[in-house]
This record gives C-alpha cells, sequence and structure tokens, in this order.
C-alpha cells in the first residue's frame, strides 16, 4: 500500500526585507552629494539614449544675481570651481575607511541581504570607527531583524582595522584584545567594567575591587594605553585642503534669510522629444520594448532628483529655523539639535535624513559647514558645539602661567549653566586640538 502523506495548511509570519528598484535608486541619489550627483548625471546620460542634458543658461545668469547680492559666495574659491572648506569645520565623512571595509567585504561571499546591511552600516561608522547608537536606533524603525542586525555588525567588527564598528570604547578595546589573543583577565575585566575608575587612576580601589595588587593594576593600565581608542582616524589624511562644492546657500534676501539649492551647475534632463514620438509610431517589438525600458529608467532618475531636491530643501529649511540665531550672527552657539528630532518634525523617517545631510555642505555668510555640524546631542542642556564654544573662550581669557585644569573648566561651564562631566570636557578638548593644562602653561 502507498504510503499515506498528511498535507497541512499554516500560516506564518516573517519579516522580509524588499526594496524596489526605484526605492534604491532613491536613495542612492539622495545621499549623493553635488559631485557624485553630476557624474552620476553625466554616466545616465550617456548610457540612456532617451534622456537629453541641456545647458541652463538662465541658471548661470540667475546665479551671478545671487553673487551680486551675497559677495561672499565667491570666498574660497578654488581653481576646480570648488570652496576651501572652513577650518574647524572640515566634513567628517569617512570615504576612505568606508571604502576600505566595503572593499573586504566584498571578498567575504556574503548572502545578498547580509551584504546589504553590512555596505549600509560601513557608511555610517564614523571618523573614530564607530557606531553611533542613534544609527543603530533607526535600524529597529526600518523593522530589520535584530538577528541580521547582529550578524552584520559581527561581520563590520571582524574587518581590519580592528576595533572598528564598536558601540562605545569598551567594545572597541575588547574587540582589539581579542584579535591579539589577550587572557590577562585583569586587563579584561577594567576594560569591560572599569575603565571609568582607571581613567581618574583610582589604583588602590581598583586592587581592592579586583583583589589584585597596585602592580598589577599600573600594568593593565600600561597594557591597555597601547590600544587605538580611534582606530578609523588612521584613515584620515593629516593635513589636507580639502574642497568642496556647496549643496545647500543660507542668504539673507529681501524676505529674510532663506535656503536656496546649489543646483547652478547642473545640467537639466530631459526625455527626448525625438524618442517619445518613435515609441508613439509604434515601432518593431522589440524596439518599443527597449525604449520602454529606458523610458521607465528615465522617469525613475527624474522623479529621484525631484525627491532628493525636495527633501534636501525641507531639512536645510528645518535648521535654519532651529538654528536662526546662528545664522543671524546673534550667537556662534548652536541649538541642540536631533536627525531624530529633525525626522519627526518633518513627518520622515531618521534614516532619511541621515542619508540626506550625510556628505553635504552648507555655505552661508559665517563660512562653510558639512550639514551634519548643525546636528548634535545636548550636552548639559546645549549642544555639542555650544560646550565646545563655551570651552574655546574659557581657555582663551584663561591666565597662561595658569591654565584651567579639565576639573576647573568643568565647574566654569557648570556656573554658566552646562553640566557635563570632567571626562566630557577632555574628550571636547581633545576634539578642538587643545592640549591639556600641562601642554598649555607658558613660563
Amino acid at each position: 500500500m502507498p504510503e499515506k502523506v498528511n498535507v497541512t495548511l499554516e500560516q506564518k509570519l516573517r519579516q522580509e526585507l524588499r526594496l524596489t528598484p526605484q526605492m534604491v535608486q532613491s536613495m542612492e541619489v539622495l545621499q549623493m552629494n553635488s559631485q557624485e550627483l553630476l557624474e552620476y548625471i553625466a554616466k545616465a546620460a550617456e548610457e540612456n539614449p532617451v534622456l537629453e542634458r541641456e545647458e541652463a543658461a538662465d541658471l548661470f545668469d540667475e546665479y551671478r544675481q545671487l553673487r551680486s547680492r551675497a559677495s561672499w559666495l565667491d570666498a574660497g574659491i578654488s581653481p576646480g570651481g570648488g570652496v576651501v572648506a572652513e577650518r574647524g569645520a572640515v566634513d567628517r565623512e569617512l570615504e576612505s575607511l568606508s571604502a576600505f571595509l566595503r572593499d573586504q567585504l566584498e571578498r567575504l561571499g556574503l548572502e545578498r541581504q547580509l551584504l546589504a546591511l553590512c555596505r549600509y552600516l560601513a557608511e555610517l561608522v564614523d571618523e573614530d570607527g564607530y557606531l553611533q547608537q542613534e544609527d543603530m536606533d533607526s535600524l529597529r524603525e526600518l523593522e530589520i531583524p535584530q538577528t541580521l542586525v547582529d550578524r552584520a555588525v559581527a561581520v563590520l567588527q571582524s574587518l581590519e582595522p580592528a576595533g572598528v564598528a564598536a558601540r562605545n570604547l569598551s567594545e572597541c578595546l575588547l574587540l582589539q584584545l581579542q584579535r591579539q589573543g589577550e587572557k590577562d583577565r585583569t586587563v579584561l575585566t577594567i576594560v569591560k567594567k572599569h575603565l571609568s575608575r582607571l581613567g581618574k587612576r583610582q589604583y588602590n580601589a581598583l586592587s581592592r575591587l579586583l583583589g589584585v595588587s597596585e602592580k598589577e593594576i599600573r600594568a593593565a593600565e600600561e597594557r591597555i594605553a597601547g590600544l587605538d581608542p580611534h582606530p578609523g582616524r588612521a584613515f584620515q589624511p593629516a593635513e589636507q585642503t580639502e574642497y568642496v562644492r556647496p549643496d545647500v546657500f543660507v542668504v539673507e534676501l529681501d524676505d529674510g534669510y532663506e535656503v536656496l539649492l546649489n543646483e547652478y551647475y547642473l545640467p537639466r534632463l530631459l526625455i527626448s522629444p525625438y524618442y517619445s514620438k518613435l515609441i508613439e509610431s509604434k515601432p518593431d517589438v522589440e524596439t518599443a520594448a527597449y525604449l520602454r525600458q529606458k523610458m521607465r529608467q528615465a522617469n525613475s532618475l527624474l522623479y529621484s532628483l525631484s525627491q532628493r531636491g525636495a527633501t534636501l530643501r525641507r531639512c536645510a529649511e528645518a535648521v535654519l529655523q532651529h538654528q536662526k540665531t546662528f545664522f543671524e550672527g546673534e550667537s556662534r552657539e548652536l541649538l541642540p539639535l536631533t536627525l531624530r528630532e529633525l525626522a519627526a518634525e518633518l513627518a520622515l523617517h531618521p534614516s532619511t535624513v541621515s542619508r540626506c545631510v550625510q556628505g553635504k555642505y552648507l555655505q552661508c555668510r559665517q563660512g562653510t559647514y558639512p550639514l551634519r555640524y548643525f546636528f548634535s546631542l545636548p550636552a548639559g542642556g546645549v549642544s555639542r558645539q555650544a560646550v565646545q564654544q563655551k570651552l574655546l573662550l574659557l581657555i582663551r581669557d584663561e591666565d597662561g602661567a595658569h591654565p584651567l585644569s579639565d576639573e576647573k573648566l568643568c565647574r566654569l561651564l557648570a556656573e554658566q549653566g552646562v553640566e557635563i562631566s570632567r571626562r566630557a570636557v577632555a574628550k571636547y578638548r581633545t576634539e578642538l586640538g587643545i592640549p591639556a593644562a600641562a601642554g598649555r602653561r607658558k613660563r
């Protein structure tokens, strides 16, 4: 007798990432800076006969008129048409590091879905080699399975340089120790749980807490000091003049301050009337299919370009409203503003806002800045840039013979209503390139 086969029907709920070609193209175009976009348009027009490039003379005239009203637009123009980015406001893109990571990823033979997420995370790694929590939180809102996220992070953390893609300092150092095969329990425990105590040189407390001698604690400190807390910085050129083309202008016109997109250099893309008529004339089946495909690609690109411009304008206008005192010259300090807050205000996904501002520059009367410069998490009730500005002023006015320690700076900031830790003061001071008190003492 033939065996009985039981056939049952059941429903299963599962999550899948489904991105249409239109969505992928829109995301790619949105993330491009002005130079990348110019090259992308040129290549698209070359490969698609349905697209025609039209040099817009009226845009050049508009730019000349704008330049006559805002003479600072010519400040720092390079021979190649770019603007010298302000020192201290240089964009901290990680093109070299992200390219290095992507190159390693391509050789791993990863499955398509995992590779796509790894590539995306590689673009989010900051200049120090870290993944920021705000960017990781945005993945949850994309409803990407946590198991897939964990696998992607693990893949990135297995790449060179050791310590890359860590979420915090402790994880960064642990990744390096694991790569080096470290077995010393004291070293590993301090890095996992007691870095703050080590930073404060609480050797006696650590000795009692871990049940080891103070000599062993100091030996562990020496071992930890040999690690690199900034694995991504090796990919940053030490001294390089950076030329950029601003994507956005903030200018003062008759009705106040306005956001203008810098599209004056871009050619206009049009659908060729010739090929439109050719499709209507009902050519042979093969020709008609080819032309319809190219027409869909052309319309998709035009839509993506339109969406990019609209999203970039909305984000820049929101930045202008939030940081109006800065643009009007009333204050050099920025107000706290996060990508998540702006996304909620504009009813956009945080990842959309992140792509929109990444690699983009804004030029105003004060100088040329990465668009990300205007976003920061609040520190002590004010923005990160505002804290750094206050630090600069305090250090500028200090007595050179008796420079202010980080602890003293911390107390002075608290008197101004900025409650942050001594460690945060040291971090911001280091980011500004200012040495510790001993290095600033004038004899």
